[in-house]
C-alpha cells in the first residue's frame, strides 16, 4: 500500500495511506478565531474540496485574510447568480464595476429592478445561507457545457466556448444552477452571513464587508461620478456590441479586432480632449493635478492632455512631484520600519507651495532634482517662470488631497482623476477588476523597464494597494474631472509579455498562487500582436515602443 505524507505550516507531519480530501485537514490546523475557508497546497491556492493525492505543503487560508475575502465575496456573487435563477429563470443577471465594498448588477426585465424585486432576492439569499447547502465542483465535457449554459441563458458564457475549448469544462453548482469554475470557492453557504443589497440606479449593489472586518458591512460611501464615467463606457460597449471576453475574442477571430483598436484610442483620446475643453471654460485655471492609483497611466495622460491644452493655445508646464521628496533622511517610517514614500509627509509640501506662489507671481524659481539612488534633493541650474499662457501641470499620488497645494486658490486648480476602468466582463457574472488589470500592466512595465521579476512585483502589490486606499481613493470624489485609463483590447496585448513572466513564479514561492490565478485569468484572451498598439496609445507606456519620451 503506497504511502503518502502531508506537512503542515504549523510542523505537523500527516501519514495517509489513501486520498483525502483537503477540509478534512482543517481540525489539525491551529485554531483561530477566523474560519478556515481554503488552503495553500505548495503555494497554490485550492478550494477545501480538493482531493490531495501526493505528497505537499500545506496552509490555512483564513477568512481574514484577503485569499480569504475574495473567496467569500465570489461566493456570494454565486449565491446571488442561484437566487437570481431561481427568481427570474432565463433573464440575465449581470455584474459590472465594483463601487466601495460592492458591485453594481443589472437583470434584463422589461423595466429597472424594484425595490420589492431586490428585497425579494435577499430574502432569496438569505434562504439559501441558512440552509448551508454544499457548492458542489464537477468537470463537464465540452459538449455538456455548451447544452447546460445554453439551457441556463449564459449567453456570454456559451459564447466564450466558441474560443476558449478544453475537452473538460469545470464548473460550480447549486440547487440546480451551475457557472463556470474560476477560482476556490466555499464549501458551503452557511459562512455567508454578512451582505446586503441595496437599490442602485437602474440596477442594484451586492454589498460585502471588507477584509479588515469581515463580521460587519461599512457604511456606504457613494461615488457618483465614477458611477457616470462607468455607464458612459458601458453604454459604448453595448453600442459597439462589444462587452465581454468572448465579444473581444470574436473580433479576434474574425480578423476585425485592429478597426476596434482605433476606435478605443479615439474615445479615450476624445474624452481627453474634452477635459482640456472643460480647463479652458474655466479660464482661471493655473495648475491642473492629475493623480490616479499605480499604473493607471498618468505620465501618458498627462503627456496627452498636455497636447490637448497646446491645441487650446496654452503652452503646458510641468513639475515632477517626485523631485520634491524630502530625503530618506526625513521620509516617515511605516508600521513596519520601511520608509514610507507614499505618504504626504515624504514630500516637501512648504517649499513646493513657495515655488507655486512664487511661479504664479511671476518669479523665475529654481526646480529642484532628486537622485534617487542617494536618496536626497539636490539643486541645478533648472529653473522656471510662467508666460501668459503658461498653464502648470503636476501629476502625482497626492495630487486631489488640498493638504499638497493648501496655498493655491481652489478656483485656480483644476484636479483629475484616473481609473482603470474596463467595461468589458470576463461573462456575465465575472468581472475584470480593475486592480487586476493594473496589476498586469505594471509586471509588465516593471520587467520591461525596471528589471524586476513578476514574482518581485506581486510580492509589494499589497502595499501599493494599501497607499492607494489611505491617499488616492478617500479623495476621488473631489475630482473636477475623471478619466478611464482602460483600453478595452490591452489585456489581449499585455498577456503575450504576461504570461511568459508568470510562468517563471515558482511554486516554492508564496506569489505562486497569485501568478497561477492571473494565468487562468488571462487564459481567457487570444494574442493581440503589439504592432496593432499605435505609438501615442497609452498603453506604450507599459510595453514599450512610445512616441512619447518618459
Amino acid at each position: 500500500m503506497n504511502k503518502y505524507f502531508i506537512e503542515l505550516s504549523n510542523g505537523k507531519k500527516l501519514e495517509f495511506s489513501e486520498t483525502c480530501k483537503a477540509g478534512h485537514l482543517v481540525s489539525f490546523f491551529d485554531k483561530s478565531d477566523s474560519p478556515v475557508v481554503a488552503v495553500r497546497i505548495n503555494n497554490e491556492i485550492c478550494a477545501l474540496t480538493q482531493v490531495i493525492e501526493n505528497g505537499a505543503f500545506i496552509e490555512p487560508v483564513f477568512l481574514k485574510s484577503p485569499e480569504g475575502s475574495s473567496i467569500y465575496r465570489r461566493s456570494l456573487c454565486f449565491v446571488l447568480g442561484v437566487a437570481a435563477h431561481k427568481l427570474f429563470p432565463n433573464k440575465r443577471l449581470v455584474v459590472g464595476h465594483s463601487l466601495g465594498y460592492g458591485y453594481y448588477y443589472t437583470i434584463d426585465l422589461d423595466s429597472p429592478i424594484t425595490p420589492e424585486q431586490i428585497d425579494a432576492l435577499k430574502a432569496e439569499m438569505a434562504v439559501i445561507i441558512k440552509a448551508n447547502d454544499t457548492i458542489e465542483q464537477n468537470s463537464i465535457s465540452y459538449k455538456e457545457a455548451i447544452d447546460l449554459f445554453d439551457e441556463l441563458n449564459l449567453i456570454e458564457t456559451r459564447k466564450q466556448l466558441n474560443y476558449i475549448c478544453p475537452p473538460r469544462i469545470k464548473i460550480n453548482t447549486l440547487e440546480g444552477f451551475s457557472d463556470l469554475y474560476f477560482a476556490p470557492l466555499l464549501p458551503s453557504t452557511g459562512l455567508l452571513k454578512q451582505f446586503d443589497l441595496m437599490p442602485y440606479h437602474e440596477g442594484f449593489l451586492l454589498r460585502f464587508p471588507s477584509t479588515a472586518d469581515p463580521d460587519q458591512l461599512s457604511p456606504f460611501e457613494d461615488v457618483p461620478q465614477l458611477f457616470k464615467v462607468y455607464k458612459r463606457y458601458k453604454d459604448w460597449g453595448k453600442l459597439l456590441g462589444v462587452t465581454s471576453a468572448a465579444s473581444l475574442n470574436q473580433l479576434v477571430h474574425e480578423r476585425k479586432v485592429k478597426d476596434f483598436v482605433n476606435i478605443t484610442e479615439t474615445l479615450q483620446q476624445k474624452y481627453i480632449a474634452d477635459i482640456a475643453d472643460k480647463i479652458q471654460d474655466r479660464g482661471n485655471v493655473g495648475i491642473v493635478l492629475i493623480a490616479g492609483p499605480s499604473s493607471s497611466g498618468k505620465t501618458t495622460t498627462s503627456k496627452k492632455l498636455s497636447m490637448q491644452l497646446q491645441v487650446l493655445g496654452y503652452q503646458p508646464k510641468v513639475i515632477e512631484l517626485d523631485t520634491y521628496y524630502v530625503g530618506r533622511d526625513s521620509t516617515p517610517l511605516d508600521e513596519n520600519g520601511n520608509y514610507d514614500y507614499e505618504c504626504l509627509e515624504a514630500l516637501d509640501v512648504p517649499q513646493l507651495n513657495k515655488d507655486l506662489v512664487d511661479l504664479f507671481a511671476g518669479k523665475e524659481v529654481n526646480l529642484p532634482s532628486y537622485d534617487f539612488k542617494e536618496g536626497r534633493r539636490y539643486y541645478t541650474t533648472k529653473t522656471m517662470i510662467l508666460h501668459p499662457g503658461d498653464i502648470l501641470v503636476l501629476e502625482g499620488i497626492h495630487g486631489l488631497n488640498d493638504k499638497l497645494t493648501p496655498l493655491i486658490p481652489a478656483e485656480n486648480k483644476f484636479k483629475i482623476y484616473l481609473s482603470a476602468l474596463t467595461q468589458l466582463n470576463l461573462d456575465d457574472h465575472n468581472r475584470i477588476p480593475t486592480s487586476d488589470n493594473r496589476l498586469i500592466r505594471r509586471i509588465v512595465r516593471d520587467s520591461q523597464f525596471r528589471g524586476k521579476s513578476a514574482t518581485d512585483t506581486i510580492k509589494m502589490w499589497p502595499n501599493v494597494q494599501k497607499g492607494e486606499r489611505i491617499h488616492i481613493f478617500p479623495f476621488q470624489d473631489k475630482a473636477d474631472a475623471m478619466v478611464n485609463t482602460a483600453l478595452d483590447y490591452e489585456l489581449a496585448v499585455l498577456k503575450v509579455y504576461a504570461e511568459p513572466l508568470l510562468r517563471c513564479v515558482s511554486p516554492l514561492e508564496r506569489e505562486y498562487a497569485e501568478a497561477c490565478r492571473l494565468l487562468r485569468f488571462l487564459n481567457n484572451f487570444p494574442p493581440i500582436p503589439a504592432n496593432f498598439v499605435p505609438g501615442q496609445s497609452l498603453l506604450r507606456e507599459f510595453i514599450g515602443g512610445s512616441e512619447f519620451k518618459y
